[in-house]
């Protein structure tokens, strides 16, 4: 007859040596030294504060500002509050960002293709285009536009490029579209191309849903709007005798431009800085995403008769752009975070205006939780529409 087996007895571990407890006091312990610290660093500040009766308040917004602005998107006078400059000054931000934007990727494109070329002259050209660029500061080459823009000749004696671009001391004057008095007949036509597309869009997808194959609708969803709203253009501007949207070209007369829009030296100092500079790390991103492409698709292609040109269009590059995306948001942030330099070439960005409104009140603390709180949302929205756009078009596992 078997024995049972005596039981088996647990071990008590104390709960100094127990690793679960530790890690969790361990954290406990780290976040109350974490508050302590910012808690000593409050209370000092605002003993500092105190003292110097400068304790923060946001009460300054309603007050004028009662400083000039030298360029901005909207109206503003003087006699405006805090809080209206500082408007202008993310708007002008915004500005600046945008087109910063949309120039760098066009160029950076253009470069990163060019560094691949097959011809010897573009890729060498390309080549020290980039590592001269990329290794020169920022802040430098920002006042080396700055002192080129000096060097442009009066306005009288304006560089003409094409007629439509003047180039001269006070900054560039370029053509620009401008709304007629029959705008208001056409926008109904902007709504029809909106709604149009976008429901050729919804049906498309549809379709292809139930064929259970993919299909791109975007395109020609943008091609069905498009279409629509030039109809409507033709059609208001024959019926009225007037466009609805035309092209102002400046025009010299005596000691001033008319029509068209002008920019500031410093405004054009700063977008050329940003957009050259960010542009060469933009395109060694796209030449570094259309070499990961496996060599087999460019051999699959050109086997099916495609184009080299064809290839890079259709075949490579839409699989390169799911490697490019992720980096190229780091450059778009880069590059809204460096306008701040706007302040070294004159132009009245958020942290130009910024500066003077701390300047002038004295709040130190709430102007610069503003501005940290106006760049965070700039980059945070930024980034929220690339990872969006970087999941649309990232591979999907069926």
């Amino acid at each position: 007859m078997a024995t049972a087996a005596p039981p088996v007895q647990k071990t008590t571990i104390p709960f100094w040596r127990d690793t679960r407890i530790l890690a969790v006091l361990f954290q406990v312990l780290f976040v109350i030294i974490v508050v302590g610290v910012l808690w000593f660093f409050y209370t000092t500040m605002m003993a500092g504060l105190r003292q110097a009766n400068l304790l923060p308040s946001f009460a300054f917004l309603s007050q004028p500002a009662s400083f000039s602005i030298g360029e901005s998107v909207i109206a503003y006078d003087p006699s405006n509050t805090y809080g209206y400059a500082l408007l202008i000054g993310v708007l002008n931000t915004i500005r600046v960002a945008i087109a910063g934007v949309i120039l760098a990727t066009i160029i950076g494109i253009i470069l990163g293709i060019s560094r691949l070329s097959e011809n010897w002259l573009l890729r060498n050209v390309a080549t020290v285009y980039v590592e001269i660029v990329r290794n020169v500061p920022l802040l430098l080459q920002l006042f080396m536009w700055l002192a080129l823009t000096q060097t442009f000749p009066r306005q009288q004696d304006s560089i003409s490029i094409f007629g439509l671009i003047y180039l001269h001391n006070r900054g560039v004057t370029m053509a620009w579209p401008v709304t007629g008095s029959d705008f208001g007949a056409w926008v109904p036509w902007l709504w029809l191309g909106l709604l149009a597309g976008i429901a050729f869009y919804v049906v498309r997808r549809i379709q292809f849903a139930r064929r259970d194959r993919p299909g791109v609708a975007m395109p020609q969803a943008f091609l069905l709007a498009g279409a629509v709203v030039a109809i409507g253009y033709v059609f208001v501007g024959l019926s009225n005798g007037e466009w609805p949207l035309s092209l102002s070209i400046p025009e010299l007369q005596r000691f001033n431009f008319v029509g068209g829009i002008g920019l500031t030296p410093g405004f054009a100092a700063l977008l050329a800085g940003l957009v050259i500079y960010t542009s060469v790390f933009i395109g060694e991103i796209v030449r570094s995403g259309i070499q990961a492409v496996n060599k087999g698709q460019r051999e699959a292609a050109r086997a099916l008769g495609l184009t080299p040109g064809q290839t890079l269009r259709l075949v490579i590059f839409p699989q390169a752009l799911r490697i490019m995306i992720p980096p190229m948001t780091s450059q778009y942030l880069n590059l809204t975070k460096n306008s701040s330099l706007a302040v070294a070439v004159g132009y009245p960005d958020l942290f130009s205006i910024a500066g003077t409104t701390l300047n002038q009140t004295g709040q130190t603390v709430p102007v610069i939780m503003m501005v940290m709180a106006a760049y965070l949302t700039v980059s945070l929205v930024t980034s929220l529409f690339m990872n969006w756009y970087n999941k649309r078009i990232q591979l999907v596992e069926r």
